[in-house]
């Protein structure tokens, strides 16, 4: 499952003139009986929320007062996201006539109100953002908005913005749709937010809202691809300075070429771009090329073997980032060995989505190519690091979608890789790449390789000293 959890606003969104209608209601009772999380984000206030709206304890969590407010339906209990508001701000608007409603943090009211609300924030020195929503005017603390108030609920539930859908319609619901993989505007959203959503539905309000629930639970989103991909993972830049980039999901790539030619340094800087994105991975390390990479939890070390418990244990969390290394593993035990990883691996990503990509370095180790392949490959979202495609498994080679080929033979790896499934070969490259460039094709939809200068990682090498334990209590 990819998409394991879904954040909704309210008004306009699920509710029509504040009611949710009963084949809505319906409907996220279908979703959350899949095992999703269901997330209610919304700039009420709570105590008016539980009046109207007797099915919010279908929800996980309650984002209220436009992310300043954290409420657990299940237990009742409640969470402030933002401090009180300032009473001489209270007292201000009070004095001038300004119909208002304090909550726990948030002070709201509608336009035309808006002149004396920021004048009052204006004469009283105060630093108030002010939010609008269709007609309402909202008064927050500094720094909490739908999408600091979302990231509240997920760190409770050990979920990633990676695996979220978003949905919404108005002015407010611009930041929950940014922090979301794949964000959808209801029909009768205002046009700003249709501009930017990746999906707009044909229906309007809860209506249109079903229309995504019955995506999710038939396919996972998977017929129905988000419009804008914002977050394709960039491999680095061709020779006229344009991007060159794969997609983030759905996506495998082979990263080949002699030792010592760069293959590391290219996908080092792949890795960092991938957790500067807000994605999980997992390096599956043969060498101990990745002990000394700083952003991950390294497991296992060159004389002992990684526990996988432990891996899996601390892969639960959505911002651990592992090395498992394989050096005290016998090479001819890390087919075995990686073969029962993928069972774990397989399913953690059928419960959690994640880790959103794997790394197999040295994949001529762990899915060699023999004469009775195995019949089921790896799940996609995978790197696969090797100086000699013809040595990897042809089901492997078969699901690759791109080739990245560092050093002077690169082209000759290439050639390599399309002779051992059978295919033709790419046409001739500009020239062979220097240090800091690669050859990237994309074999099934480009004839031709590119010419990518690559970043590469940027990292401080650290000392590897104590063990496992040690390095897992540091994350």
């Amino acid at each position: 499952m990819r998409y394991t959890a879904i954040a909704l606003d309210f008004d306009g969104t699920i509710a029509h003139d504040s009611v949710v209608p009963a084949h809505v209601v319906e409907g996220l009772q279908r979703l959350k009986e899949t095992g999703r999380k269901l997330i209610l984000d919304t700039g009420r206030e709570l105590p008016e929320l539980l009046a109207i709206f007797p099915a919010i304890t279908l929800f996980d969590r309650v984002v209220a007062e436009n992310g300043a407010l954290l409420y657990r339906p299940e237990s009742g209990e409640k969470k402030e996201l933002g401090e009180a508001p300032p009473a001489e701000l209270v007292a201000f608007l009070r004095s001038r006539g300004v119909p208002i409603s304090v909550g726990d943090s948030i002070v709201a009211t509608v336009e035309p109100h808006e002149t004396e609300v920021l004048r009052a924030i204006r004469e009283l020195g105060l630093e108030r953002p002010v939010i609008f929503n269709k007609g309402a005017v909202m008064i927050l603390p500094p720094g909490v908005n739908k999408a600091s108030g979302l990231a509240a609920a997920l760190k409770e539930l050990g979920l990633s913005p990676r695996n979220l859908v978003a949905a919404g319609d108005a002015e407010n619901d611009h930041a929950l749709l940014d922090m979301a993989e794949y964000s959808v505007a209801v029909a009768n959203a205002i046009p700003t937010l249709k501009s930017v959503a990746d999906r707009v539905t044909v229906l309007p309000r809860g209506d249109g809202i079903l229309e995504v629930i019955a995506d999710l639970v038939e396919h996972d989103l998977a017929n129905v691809p988000a419009v804008r991909e914002r977050r394709k993972l960039v491999l680095g830049k061709d020779l006229a300075g344009a991007p060159v980039a794969m997609s983030s999901a759905n996506g495998s790539a082979l990263v080949t070429g002699r030792p010592r030619t760069g293959k590391s340094a290219l996908v080092r800087g792949v890795l960092e771009r991938l957790c500067a994105a807000g994605y999980q991975f997992c390096v599956m390390d043969s060498r101990g090329e990745y002990l000394d990479f700083e952003p991950a939890v390294v497991f296992g070390t060159t004389g002992h073997k990684p526990d996988t418990l432990e891996i899996f244990t601390a892969l639960e969390k959505p911002d651990v980032q592992a090395v498992v290394c394989l050096a005290a593993v016998p090479p001819r035990d890390r087919p075995a060995f990686f073969e029962a990883f993928l069972l774990g691996l397989k399913g953690l990503r059928e419960k959690t989505g994640r880790p959103h990509w794997l790394v197999v370095d040295e994949a001529q180790e762990l899915v060699p190519r023999t004469e009775l392949e195995r019949e089921e490959a790896p799940a996609q979202n995978t790197l696969y690091v090797t100086s000699d495609p013809a040595t990897v498994s042809r089901a492997i080679l078969a699901q690759v979608g791109a080739v990245v080929a560092c050093g002077p033979d690169a082209k000759q790896a290439m050639d390599k890789f399309a002779a051992a499934l059978d295919a033709t070969s790419p046409a001739q490259a500009p020239r062979e790449p220097a240090e800091g460039e690669a050859l990237a094709w994309f074999h099934r939809t480009e004839s031709a390789a590119k010419l990518v200068a690559f970043a590469p990682g940027s990292t401080k090498k650290r000392a590897i000293r104590g063990d496992v334990g040690r390095l897992l209590r540091r994350a």
